[in-house]
């Protein structure tokens, strides 16, 4: 073997250490927290009749808590949920918030819309408080308008 072969050789071996030495072990890499999919569920539907997890439509500033642990495979004890949330049927402009139950309420919508949205989603990983109900959600609704919310779980963090 050369010379110049060996040294390149050494020398690629040694790049290779350092990458393995500087690379995050699989415990780093995971996090706190453990991701886990669920087939897509629907959770929320207040076009549905009045019920913890149906309706009545949604009003300006009226929060309601939608329990989310305990539903759709989603366990007792999960921390945070991938959520698809839907708005449909606006009868204004506004915007949708949601937030872990019993905490402060975050000056920054997950959804905005126009009046007359036929449908609009926006995906959002959110923190749960740790009993049910777990989920507050409120839209703000020019004119004291409504709202229809759809939410659907489709993982969550353990």
């Amino acid at each position: 073997m050369s010379k110049r072969f060996s040294r390149l050789v050494l020398g690629f071996a040694s790049v290779a250490l350092f990458a393995l030495a500087i690379a995050p072990t699989p415990a780093d890499a995971a996090g706190p927290f453990q991701f886990h999919s669920v087939t897509p569920c629907r959770i929320v539907d207040t076009r549905n009749p009045n019920s913890a997890t149906g309706g009545p439509i949604m009003t300006s500033s009226v929060t309601r808590n939608f329990p989310i642990q305990g539903n759709c495979g989603i366990p007792s004890g999960a921390k945070a949920a991938t959520l698809n949330v839907t708005i449909t049927q606006p009868n204004n402009a506004g915007h949708l918030t949601i937030w872990p139950a019993g905490s402060a309420q975050p000056v920054v919508s997950t959804l905005n819309f126009n009046a007359g949205e036929s449908a609009l989603a926006n995906g959002a990983i959110v923190p749960l408080a740790a009993t049910a109900p777990d989920l507050a959600v409120q839209p703000f609704v020019l004119g004291n308008g409504s709202v229809h919310v759809i939410i659907d779980v489709t993982g969550y963090f353990l």
